[in-house]
This record gives C-alpha cells, sequence and structure tokens, in this order.
C-alpha cells in the first residue's frame, strides 16, 4: 500500500510499504482523510521530536522510518477476532492517544502517552491496524472529512475546558495557526465574550475573524500587551500560548489579570529563558494541556454534529497522498495564509 513515511529531517517520502498483520484486540481503517499537524510539521522541519530515537539512531544519525498521520478517519476494512463492539462498514475517527488506560482519565493522558502516527505507523496511508479501544463512531449527520477535524478539534476543547473558560469570560489567543483558530472556535462555544487573537500574520487574523474572534492584533504592528490592554484594561480572565516561542509566552502572561490562567497549548521546539518573577509579580497562574481524553474526545464529535462546533472553516487545501510533500508540507513552511491542509487517502465522505 501507499503511505508517506518520515526518514528524517525534510525526508518524507511516498513509497509502497506493507501492512503489518492485524492484531486480535485492533480492526483495520480504510483511511479516507487525514489532516496535517502543526506536530507534523515540527518533525518535518527539526525532527526526532516525538518520533522515538533508540541507541543506535543515536550512535549512527539513522532512525527507524516510521508512516506519520494522527488526524485521520475512514471506514472499518476488517475487525480482530476478540472485537465484538465494531464491525465491517463503520464510519469512524481514530483517538490517537495511548495510555496505560490504568488511572482516571484526567491524569491517564499523562501516563504512558504515546502517539499513532508519531511514535507508531499512522494515517497517512491507505489502510492502518488500530486498537480498537482508539476507535469512535462518527455521528451520521458528520463526514468522513469532518471526521478528520475532531482530533485538533477536541485538543482546543480540552484546553479549554482545562483553562476554565466560562460565560462572560475575556480571552486572548496567541497564536492564529490550526490550533490558535480552533481554540477561538472552543472559546466561543465556552461563552467567551471577548475573544483576542494575536498573530504576525493579517490573512490569519482574518480567518479568526470569520472564525468568531471579537478582536485581531498584528503583534508585528502593534505593542501587543498595550494593545490587549486597550480593550480589557485590568487583563483578560484566561489567555492560551498557541505560538511556541518566547515572545509569546511571556506577553501572553502579561496579559493576564491577577489570578487568571494562561494556558499553554503549543509544542516548544526548543527551551526558553524566562524569569518566574513575572509570575510573582502578577499573581497569574500558568497551565498546560496536551491532548484530550476519551471523554472530550466523543463530547467534540457530539458538538461539531449538534452544531455548535463548526471547525470547518480551517481547511484551506485539499490535496492527494503523492502530493503530501510539495502542497502539504512544504507549503505550510512557506505561505502563512494556509491553515488546515487535508490530505485526501481515499477521498470517501
Amino acid at each position: 500500500m501507499k503511505a508517506a513515511v518520515w526518514h528524517g529531517v525534510k525526508d518524507i517520502r511516498v513509497e509502497e510499504v506493507e501492512l503489518r498483520a492485524l492484531r486480535e484486540d485492533e480492526v483495520k481503517v480504510k483511511v479516507a482523510w487525514a489532516g496535517i499537524c502543526g506536530s507534523d510539521l515540527h518533525e518535518y522541519e527539526e525532527g526526532p521530536v516525538f518520533v522515538p530515537v533508540d541507541v543506535k539512531a543515536e550512535l549512527t544519525g539513522e532512525v527507524a522510518p516510521l508512516t506519520m498521520g494522527h488526524e485521520f478517519a475512514g471506514i472499518i476494512e476488517k475487525v480482530g477476532s476478540n472485537v465484538t463492539d465494531l464491525k465491517v462498514g463503520d464510519r469512524v475517527v481514530i483517538n490517537p492517544t495511548l495510555t496505560y488506560r490504568n488511572k482516571h482519565e484526567d491524569v491517564d493522558r499523562y501516563d504512558g502517552f504515546n502517539f499513532i502516527g508519531l511514535h507508531g505507523d499512522g494515517g497517512f496511508a491507505e489502510y492502518v491496524n488500530v486498537p480498537a479501544t482508539n476507535i469512535h463512531r462518527l455521528a451520521d449527520n458528520l463526514t468522513l472529512q469532518d471526521g478528520a477535524l475532531v482530533e485538533p478539534m477536541a485538543v482546543a476543547v480540552q484546553a479549554v475546558k482545562d483553562a476554565g473558560v466560562t460565560l462572560g469570560d475575556s480571552v486572548a489567543v496567541f497564536g492564529a495557526g490550526p490550533i490558535g483558530l480552533l481554540t477561538v472556535i472552543a472559546a466561543k462555544a465556552s461563552g467567551a465574550s471577548k475573544v483576542i487573537v494575536l498573530d504576525l500574520s493579517d490573512d490569519r487574523l482574518e480567518k479568526a475573524k470569520e472564525l468568531g474572534a471579537t478582536h485581531a492584533i498584528n503583534s508585528g504592528k502593534e505593542n501587543p500587551v498595550q494593545a490587549v490592554r486597550s480593550i480589557v484594561a485590568d487583563g483578560v480572565d484566561v489567555s492560551f500560548e498557541v505560538a511556541g516561542v518566547a515572545p509569546t509566552f511571556k506577553q501572553a502572561i502579561d496579559v493576564t489579570k491577577p489570578r487568571g490562567n494562561m494556558m499553554i497549548v503549543s509544542i516548544f521546539a526548543r527551551p526558553i529563558e524566562w524569569n518566574p518573577m513575572q509570575l510573582t509579580n502578577t499573581g497569574v497562574n500558568i497551565l498546560s494541556s496536551i491532548v484530550y481524553t476519551p471523554s472530550i474526545f466523543q463530547r467534540t464529535i457530539d458538538a461539531m454534529s449538534s452544531g455548535q462546533l463548526n471547525p470547518q472553516g480551517i481547511i484551506t487545501s485539499q490535496i492527494e497522498l503523492d502530493e503530501i510533500v510539495d502542497r502539504g508540507f512544504k507549503t505550510l513552511t512557506s505561505d502563512k495564509t494556509q491553515s488546515k491542509i487535508l490530505v485526501a487517502i481515499s477521498g470517501e465522505n
């Protein structure tokens, strides 16, 4: 079968691979649509970040090839011998997080964390074998293309929940990439009355306003802290750091009110220098969130089905698997008008 395989920094190849044997507790999914995530982009530009590296690789510089892709949906083609609650033909979306599943889900996502498509073969392929416990049925009124948006939407829903956004809150979102835009959608759905988005790209800021942001600030043209404080003088209730760089990390704290919450959602590719006295002097709480619980993943599907969440507006391009490097990864590194690029694997809806 055809798959997009990561071999190293800026080395992703669309090539023929063999699908490993199906295990008794797995299902074989024919992939319909898959999204390119910011984490995938980190691996392409700077990896290995999440991709595991063994001792031999550290010595030789070689790494084991890995089929990427963790935002995907498809149709079940085969079920393992121990799988009883799923059947061939089910339209499904995959929760790619792999944990030990022996603690409460609120902390389980931090326990034994692995990821389909980053730590093991994923959805940039015609077929993938997935544990049945990681499968969620897709609502009848959602397309398989919608299904490819569930995973990143769930990241934002979990972050907004963890940050405690409630009715009438003011929110600042630093970074208008895909997760930043989805955070706008989730914050609005949770009742935020003011959603201020900051980015260096006017195109991305315009997209944020289309998706519900009440204010858009170009951080390269205005002082971001002063601009936010001119809208909410005492500081926002909650800020979200979704850019992953030192300046926005510090600015997100500076725009938050005393005892307010600053939520880290982004993946930082490298360490930053920062003085914790910024917290001591401001009284801001720093929180962080990664992935989502199975409950939040299902709630995201339900909220998309009911129309409470509408992430489809973040899609800016649809490409074929053969185009994933040139029109996918390379485009995302150079074209800031792009947000979410979806890859048609089978292209079924």
